[in-house]
Order: structure tokens, then C-alpha cells, then sequence
């Protein structure tokens, strides 16, 4: 993926693997901020992601630590960016100002992306505008790929947005199914 704008490239990284955490592992955006380099292990190509920056649940539950597998490709991002990246800090994606980004500067990060981009998606309305893009709307794009172009189950969609419940997942994904 390419990014145009005047950025530095270590800023141009970051936003790159920012993207990748919410579009292709499909992580709320506070997770994503939340992610310390620790939780990713490159020798087993997994990102581990544990229960107390995960979603809590209504009623309590706590979710259990999850285990994302990630692709040759990620792997190798993963380790270009951090060999390359300007800030030593414990948090996978650090801010110029602080050692963390905020769930609002990734947010800012997407908007500018598909505003540079020109991202105009699908809606049951037409083509939306670039501000339509949301680190939300990328991780419904992780479950419409699923089941539209991979042929994969609510089932698999369930496990991978790591939703409490097979009901949330069918909720707001049943009308992508193929019947």
C-alpha cells in the first residue's frame, strides 16, 4: 500500500501498520493504540492480544486473551517498522508528542489516508465520501471480505472480531451470508 502524503517515512510506516491492525486484523481502534511491541511475537508469527485492552462486555465477562495469526507479510512489516522506527517506546504505535498514540489520533491518521487516498465505499446509499472511513468501518470490511470473498462462516467472523456472541456477530453480519 502505497501513502501519499509529505509525511516522514517513519510517520508514513506507523500509519501503514496502523491501517494493517484495523483493515486486516480487524482490532478496535483502542485496541490498536493499546498494543505494546511485547504482544507481537515474530518468531511465531502471532500478535497476542490480552484481556484488559480488549472490549469489556455489558455483563462483566471479561474476553479471554486472544491469538491473531499473522501473515508472512505481516511479519515482515512488523520487523521493517521496528528496526526502522524513530521512537524506542513500549507501545507498538507512539505519537510524536507521547509514547502512545490516542484513539483520536489514529482516528485522525484514517481520515487523512482516505481523504489522500480518495476512498469513496460502499453504502446502502451509493458511494459514501473519504470521512465515511472509520477505524470502525475497517473492521466491518474485515468481516464483508471474510464472507463475500473468502467464503467464511459468521463462525469464523465471530472468532476473528472476537465478539462476546455468535448473536452480536449475526446482528451485524448475517445480510453479507450467501444463501
Amino acid at each position: 500500500m502505497v501513502i501519499y502524503d509529505a509525511s516522514p517515512p517513519y510517520l508514513q510506516a506507523r500509519d501503514r501498520l496502523l491501517l494493517r491492525a484495523l483493515y486486516t486484523w480487524g482490532l478496535r481502534v483502542s485496541e490498536a493504540v493499546a498494543l505494546d511491541v511485547e504482544m507481537v511475537d515474530l518468531n511465531d508469527s502471532a500478535l497476542r492480544i490480552p484481556s484488559h485492552i480488549q472490549k469489556d462486555y455489558p455483563n462483566g465477562r471479561s474476553p479471554p486473551p486472544a491469538t491473531l495469526d499473522l501473515t508472512r507479510d505481516g511479519v515482515a512489516e512488523i520487523r521493517d517498522y521496528l528496526r526502522d522506527r524513530w521512537k524506542n517506546s513500549d507501545a507498538m504505535f507512539p505519537s510524536r508528542s507521547s509514547p502512545r498514540m490516542t484513539t483520536r489520533a489514529a482516528e485522525n491518521v484514517i481520515e487523512k489516508l482516505a481523504e489522500e487516498a480518495d476512498i469513496r465505499p460502499f453504502s446502502t446509499y451509493g458511494r459514501g465520501q473519504p470521512k465515511d472511513v472509520t477505524p470502525h468501518t475497517l473492521r466491518h470490511s474485515v468481516a464483508y471480505r471474510m464472507i463475500e470473498r473468502e467464503g467464511e462462516s459468521l463462525d469464523a467472523v465471530q472468532r476473528r472480531l472476537r465478539h462476546a456472541t455468535i448473536l452480536t456477530t449475526q446482528r451485524e453480519y448475517s445480510h453479507f451470508e450467501r444463501v
